[in-house]
Parts: structure tokens; sequence; C-alpha cells
């Protein structure tokens, strides 16, 4: 999967302002996907994206620790592990539509009560699809009154 992309319909609808309002993490994960066939020092991805280099540093090291770059001193490239990279740019996206239906989290101020464990639920079922007994059981309560 490539960053270098957007689906169709966010490219439609989507003011030409917020098409980079990127963090630097998804700036960083962009340019290497879209390199993947180079490795590049912290200085020149710095350099690229117009980042400080210890920033850059910080967050491929962060990413190095979720094994979605590679790094041999000094050098950093994205993981070769398809599968992984495909797993995180989903995470990440589901968590963009979390943000998007619920608001961005504040750490400093929890709106717990706002989210329930209904509508919790409710998002995961949207996402993933019923629960199907034949296939996960029939849960912690079931087996309890057994």
């Amino acid at each position: 999967m490539s960053s270098g992309s957007i689906d169709i319909d966010e490219f439609e609808n989507t003011d030409v302002e917020d098409l980079d309002d990127r963090t630097d993490t998804e700036r960083i994960v962009g340019f290497l996907d879209s390199h993947d066939n180079r490795a590049w020092k912290a200085s020149t991805i710095a350099s690229k994206l117009d980042l400080e280099t210890d920033a850059v540093s910080a967050i491929l090291s962060r990413l190095k620790a979720r094994d979605l770059v590679r790094h041999k001193r000094p050098y950093w490239a994205i993981t070769d592990d398809d599968n992984r990279l495909q797993a995180a740019y989903q995470l990440h996206q589901f968590h963009e539509s979390a943000d998007e239906q619920y608001g961005a989290e504040d750490l400093d101020t929890p709106r717990t009560d706002e989210i329930t464990t209904v509508s919790t639920a409710q998002m995961v079922t949207d996402r993933f699809g019923s629960e199907d007994p034949d296939e996960w059981g029939l849960g912690v309560d079931a087996e309890r009154e057994n």
C-alpha cells in the first residue's frame, strides 16, 4: 500500500488546504513507503520533508520499535513486511475514523461519559461485523451460567 495515494472519494471531497494536513510521522512513513527501493539517512529525510533532524530521528526510532522501519546505522528504510505495513495503515485509518466520529482524544479532559460501552461496541460491530457464536463461542457470560 502506498501513502502516495488517497481514496478517490477523499480526493473529490477534500479541500486543497486539507490534503497535506498530515502528521510528521505520516509524512515520514509516506516518504519511505514511496521510496521503498532506497534507504535514507535521517538528516536527508528531514531535509526532504523540511523537518528537524532530531524530530525525524525520534520518530524513526518509535517506528523501528513497532517494526515499521528497518535500520542499519546510519540508514533507514520502510519495512519489507507488507502485511505489517498494511495493518498499520488500517489501524491508523480506524483511529482517524474514531476521531472523526467521537472527536480527537483529549487526555487532559477525559470524556468517558460521552463514549459508552454500547457506542464502542456498535462502532466495532459496524467496522468488523456482527459476532458469530459458531465461530467465537457463546462468550464469557454464557460460560459463567453453565
